[in-house]
C-alpha cells in the first residue's frame, strides 16, 4: 500500500507538466508529509481539457452517509478495482492522476520498531488513481484513492505492495483521452525506476513537516 507521500513541485510547475488548467484552491506545496484525508492535487481529464484539482485522499463511496462511514479507502487494488462495489464505476469512468515527487514505506526491524524509507525516482511521478463526487445533506467531496499493485523484486524488499506509477506516455491512455485499455497499465513499476533510502522516524508522525523528512538517515 502507500499510506504518505511528498509533494515539491510549485503548482505552476505541475499544471504546465501534465498540460492541465489549475484550480484556485490547489494544497499548499512543498508537503514533505501528505497524510490520507487530506487535499492532494490531482489530474482528470474532460472534454474542456486537463484539470489540475483538489481532491481528498480517502474514497468516498456513494452510500457513505459521512466521511467516516465506513473503511477509509486510501487505496485500490488493481487485481480488484474492477469488481469491487466502491471502485469498479470510477475504475472504467473516472480515473485520475497523482502529482508525487516521491513516497514513504516502512519496515519492522528485530524489536518491532518501524522504520521508514522514501521512495523516489530522477524526475517527478504520476500516481494511477480513481475519483468520484460524494455527496450527503448537501455536501460535495471529490475524492479519491491510489491504485496499487504487486511490488517488483526491487520494492519488495521493502513492501509487497507498491502504487501503479503510469509513465508519461500512458498519461492520455489512463485519463481516457487515448481510448481504451487502461487496464494494461495497473502493473508494476520497471525495476530501475525507483530508489530508496531510509529516513529518519520523524515522518512516523502525521505532524511532522520540512524538507529535512526525506534527508538520508546515514547523512545525519
Amino acid at each position: 500500500m502507500c499510506g504518505r507521500f511528498a509533494i515539491t513541485l510549485p503548482n505552476d510547475a505541475m499544471a504546465q507538466l501534465f498540460s492541465a488548467a489549475p484550480a484556485n484552491d490547489l494544497p499548499d506545496v512543498p508537503n514533505y508529509n501528505v497524510c490520507p484525508t487530506t487535499r492532494i492535487h490531482t489530474v482528470v481529464g474532460g472534454e474542456g481539457g486537463r484539470r489540475l484539482v483538489s481532491m481528498r485522499w480517502g474514497f468516498l463511496p456513494h452510500w457513505y452517509k459521512a466521511t467516516d462511514d465506513g473503511p477509509l479507502l486510501i487505496n485500490a487494488r488493481a487485481e480488484t478495482i474492477a469488481t469491487k462495489p466502491a471502485f469498479r464505476e470510477a475504475c472504467r469512468q473516472r480515473r485520475c492522476l497523482i502529482p508525487v515527487t516521491g513516497f514513504y514505506e516502512w519496515t519492522k526491524d528485530e524489536d518491532g520498531v518501524r522504520w521508514p524509507w522514501y521512495i523516489r525516482a530522477e524526475g517527478p511521478l504520476a500516481f494511477a488513481g480513481v475519483w468520484q463526487s460524494w455527496k450527503a445533506e448537501g455536501e460535495t467531496i471529490d475524492s479519491c484513492a491510489l491504485v496499487t499493485t504487486g511490488a517488483n523484486r526491487n520494492m519488495s524488499a521493502i513492501h509487497h505492495r507498491m502504487p501503479v506509477i503510469v509513465g508519461h506516455e500512458d498519461w492520455s491512455l489512463w485519463l481516457g483521452e487515448a481510448g481504451y485499455g487502461a487496464a494494461a497499465l495497473m502493473t508494476a513499476a520497471p525495476e530501475d525506476l525507483l530508489s530508496y533510502y531510509q529516513v529518519d522516524r520523524a515522518v512516523n508522525s502525521n505532524r511532522a513537516s520540512g524538507p529535512e523528512l526525506i534527508d538520508p538517515l546515514d547523512s545525519k
